[in-house]
Formats: C-alpha cells, sequence, structure tokens
C-alpha cells in the first residue's frame, strides 16, 4: 500500500518541481515553458496535475505556473486554515517572488475564488482572468448555508478516521468528477481523501463565512474574463451564479459538459476555449 504522503503527491507539481518558501509554507509548483505567465489554480482536494495536460498543450509558447496549495500535493503544510483569502495572500507573495506582474490566472474551485480575490486587489497585474466553477458567486441563501454545513461534518468525520469514510468519499468524488476522461485523476483524488479531509473540511468552513461572498468583488475586475463552467456541477449551481457572473464589465460565458472541472473531465474542449481566448487577449 503506498504511504499517504505519497498518494497525496500524485497529485501534485511533476517532480522535480519547484519550491518557494512563502509566509512560512513551502509551495510547490509546476514551471514550464517560456513567454507569457499562465497561472494555475486547483480545487481543494486536488492538485497542480489537474493542469497537467493544459501544460502540455501551451508550454510551446507560455510559460505554465501550476501551484500545488499548502496541504496539497508537494507543498508544506499550512499554520492558517485552508480559504480563498489565504490563498489569494500566499499567491500575491509567490508572484512577488517570481516576479511576474502580467499573469493570466486559471483557477477551479476554491483556486477560482482565490484568482478572483487577486484579480480585483491586483488589477494592473493580471492580463486575463479565466475563472473554472468558481466560488464566491453564488448567493449563498436557501439551502447553501445547510449544505455547507452538512459538508463540514462530512469532511470533519473522515479527518477523524470515520471507517465509512472513504468509501463515501469515493461516491462523493464520481458526482464531483463524472467525466470518463477523469477517471485517472478522480482514482488518485479519492486515493488521498482521508489525508485530504482536514483541509477540505477547513476549506468548507470558510465557505459559510461572509467574507468568501465574492459578489461584490465582480465590478472591481477590469481585465477579460473568461468564466469556463461545468453544467453537471450539483453543488455550485451555474443558475444560481449567473446574476454574478452576467455583472462581468469585460467577460464571456462557456459551458462544458462536465461535473466540476473540465481541464479534467472535457480536456480538449477546454483547451481550445482557453487557447482561443489567450489569443484574443490584447498586446500579450
Amino acid at each position: 500500500m503506498l504511504e499517504a504522503n505519497t498518494r497525496r503527491a500524485a497529485l501534485g507539481a511533476t517532480a522535480p518541481c519547484q519550491h518557494r518558501l512563502v509566509d512560512g509554507v513551502t509551495l510547490a509548483y509546476d514551471d514550464r515553458g517560456t513567454g507569457p505567465a499562465v497561472v494555475c489554480l486547483h480545487a481543494i482536494g486536488h492538485g497542480a496535475s489537474d493542469f497537467r495536460s493544459l501544460g502540455d498543450a501551451l508550454a510551446a509558447h507560455r510559460r505554465v505556473i501550476a501551484v500545488d496549495w499548502p496541504d496539497h500535493g508537494n507543498s508544506s503544510s499550512d499554520h492558517q486554515p485552508a480559504s480563498a483569502a489565504r490563498y489569494e495572500a500566499l499567491l500575491a507573495r509567490l508572484l512577488d517572488a517570481l516576479a511576474l506582474d502580467d499573469v493570466v490566472l486559471v483557477g477551479n474551485s476554491i483556486g477560482g475564488a482565490a484568482a478572483l480575490r487577486y484579480a480585483a486587489s491586483h488589477p494592473d497585474r493580471v492580463r486575463g482572468l479565466v475563472l473554472v466553477n468558481p466560488g464566491g458567486l453564488d448567493p449563498g441563501d436557501g439551502v447553501a448555508p445547510i449544505a455547507i454545513a452538512a459538508m463540514v461534518r462530512f469532511f470533519a468525520a473522515g479527518a477523524s478516521g470515520a471507517r465509512w469514510f472513504p468509501a463515501a468519499f469515493a461516491a462523493y468524488y464520481r458526482m464531483v468528477l463524472p467525466a470518463r476522461a477523469a477517471a485517472a485523476q478522480r482514482a488518485r483524488i479519492v486515493a488521498a481523501g482521508t489525508e485530504s479531509a482536514r483541509v477540505l473540511a477547513d476549506a468548507w468552513r470558510s465557505f459559510g463565512e461572509p467574507s468568501a461572498d465574492l459578489r461584490a468583488l465582480v465590478p472591481q475586475v477590469r481585465c477579460p474574463v473568461l468564466v469556463a463552467w461545468a453544467v453537471r456541477d450539483r453543488l455550485n449551481q451555474l443558475r444560481r451564479c449567473r446574476p454574478a457572473i452576467g455583472r462581468f464589465a469585460n467577460g464571456r460565458l462557456e459551458t462544458f459538459a462536465a461535473g466540476h472541472a473540465p481541464q479534467l473531465e472535457t480536456p480538449e474542449a477546454f483547451t481550445a476555449s482557453l487557447t482561443r481566448f489567450l489569443a484574443e487577449l490584447p498586446a500579450w
């Protein structure tokens, strides 16, 4: 049986990867290709390898950086709990350390929320923004608080060693990433599920906080925005997020027949969409 850290590492940046120490956390990341930088930010419980095929497609003409969040992949643990706000702060320090100030951010789920926060607070440093089923755009009303609380309890039980958790987590991820193209990555995510449970519980707890609502930041984003939405997402539903998406001044929405991560589930269509978006960016 694989050791727990090997299971987590299998999701992360490809060894030998790059490392940077930022605010007490050693962040691992892939750094491939040359040219304008595309920085990729993964969902909670995933890793930099979510963007490996995208890097293969883009690295001939772009510099593609894919980061492992703390407690993911080959990054070290954090001294603060997971949240989009924390991840934005780490992203800002990493981009400073790499001297990157004209980037395209590609963020999935909590990675999208962190990217949105950064684009709003650093408008002169982001050339384009690609939001892939991002957090923060749902109004958070109705049953949303109940669902968030249930997910926190689910992952907290996994972190506490509940014997039923591995099978339940596997069933959950068949819903999150249902497409056959994502099967191999889904298996790696499921294998690391017990190890990831604590950070998943922390992240879901943060989703219920008032600061997780990013809708007020949308008008502050000046750069072109591609919202790439997996329409089979049962938890982060497009219909609830459409009003916020419509408030991007320079945004467009494209949809994919996927559950939460089209870069894994419909990789060819997602890469084609992103490639068109990059080609349309002015003077980049």
